[in-house]
């Protein structure tokens, strides 16, 4: 990638590039943080820097609709700094921060010292979630409307669920009534119990302790006829199950505006790796069957799932290194969600067009915003080679958290396609390799 600079300047051009969406070439003239222009190559810039960006696709930048940054909190396990910057090399411009902080963001002080705090340290654009109920406790609701007003985009419970349905209830419609989008991760905790696993094969030839698939169906339903009775825009974090999603579409064609996510890792991987009994695995909810897989696959294909996130959940080391039971839940994904796409273009089980709208015009929707390239649009670009390979390791990450899926144990080292070469935040570099 090469730069060239005539003088000091807010504007840029972008050439040798091909749009993503379309394949087509394009110059791409950024001035003042926006797109300026989207010129035919070979189009004269009257830009004062340009770089070269030959063999690259440019793409709107990813946004993710579920990442913990780990800050506001004692930062060994990472913070604003180290997991945004995780975040611009993995593409993405735009991060929506988990309530899930110590202290948790459950008010308008925590809620400013995020923004605060990002305002001098992120490389990305960083939107909070609110907590919709006290300490996540799930008793009490939080100042929602005090939160929305301090900058939260969506509230939520986290990965904690809300164990009484009139509570839950309660918040649903408190939120309508500010035209709040709520956002919560399906799980009945009595069914789910102290299962760290899907309930399925490899949890009875391991001995391993499972939580079945209606630990979330029947909190995908109850959350469902909630949302239908209150009318708030609802979406459901982390779908995981083929009958969440055959609900979700049976939820929208009665009307309910219901939109939901899920996580990259459950897309690739299934229960089937935990069979080494490697920790990294553990998350929740679990990595399910090929049938789940396959589900979901379908349903990001078919739009019925809106976004694929990171669930970037990092850990320090100690969390990883015990006895899968007595583990932390998490993988460390920011930094590898394009490349775990790619593999799924590669196989044919998404389309290039598929994944990139499920990580951009997909979660931007969710928060009411857009992830377009075009004129006057903020300049949030992620510019990538998917012919480039690259090796993630201690050297090669950002992220605190080095519990990455790749790679298997079985194999000393693996390459992942794809390769992040140029990340732009409103114009600024936030990542350039």
């Amino acid at each position: 990638m090469n730069v060239t600079t005539e003088q000091s300047s807010p504007s840029l051009a972008l050439v040798g590039g091909r749009l993503a969406s379309t394949g087509e070439p394009a110059t791409v003239l950024i001035r003042n943080g926006e797109i300026a222009e989207l010129a035919a190559p070979g189009a004269r810039s009257q830009a004062d820097t340009t770089i070269d960006i030959n063999g690259c696709l440019i793409s709107p930048g990813f946004v993710d609709l579920c990442c913990n940054l780990r800050e506001p909190g004692n930062g060994q396990k990472g913070n604003i700094a180290s997991e945004s910057r995780a975040a611009a090399h993995g593409g993405f411009t735009t991060l929506c921060a988990s309530p899930e902080t110590s202290p948790v963001n459950d008010s308008g002080a925590v809620t400013n010292l995020i923004l605060d705090v990002a305002a001098k340290r992120s490389a990305v654009r960083i939107l909070p979630i609110g907590a919709i109920t006290r300490g996540l406790e799930g008793d009490l609701l939080s100042d929602l409307a005090g939160l929305s007003g301090a900058g939260c985009v969506a509230m939520g419970n986290g990965s904690r669920p809300v164990r009484n349905a009139r509570v839950l209830r309660r918040c649903m419609a408190y939120a309508q009534t500010f035209g709040l989008t709520v956002m919560f991760s399906p799980e009945n905790h009595a069914l789910a119990a102290d299962g760290y696993a899907h309930d399925g094969l490899v949890t009875s030839r391991l001995g391993l302790l499972g939580i079945p698939e209606v630990a979330e169906t029947a909190s995908v339903m109850e959350m469902l006829l909630l949302a239908e009775e209150t009318g708030v825009r609802l979406h459901l974090s982390q779908l995981s199950c083929a009958r969440s999603v055959e609900m979700l579409v049976e939820a929208r064609r009665r009307g309910v505006a219901v939109t939901a996510d899920v996580a990259m890792h459950q897309l690739l991987f299934t229960d089937e790796a935990l069979s080494g009994f490697d920790s990294r695995y553990h998350v929740r909810p679990p990595l399910r069957s090929e049938t789940d897989r396959q589900a979901l696959l379908a349903g990001v294909r078919e739009g019925v799932i809106d976004a694929i996130t990171s669930q970037h959940l990092p850990h320090d080391s100690a969390a990883k290194q015990a006895p899968l039971a007595a583990t932390e839940p998490g993988l460390s994904t920011i930094e590898t969600v394009l490349s775990m796409g790619l593999m799924l273009v590669a196989r044919g089980e998404l389309s290039q067009q598929q994944l990139l709208r499920a990580l951009t015009e997909g979660p931007a929707s969710v928060i009411g915003r857009t992830a377009r390239l075009e004129p006057q649009a903020p300049a949030d670009l992620c510019v990538f080679d998917p012919a480039a390979v690259w090796t993630p390791s201690a050297k090669t990450l950002c992220s605190a958290g080095l519990h990455h899926p790749f790679p298997p144990r079985s194999l000393p080292s693996q390459t992942l396609p794809g390769v992040v070469r140029l990340t732009l935040c409103n114009g600024a570099t936030a990542w350039s390799s």
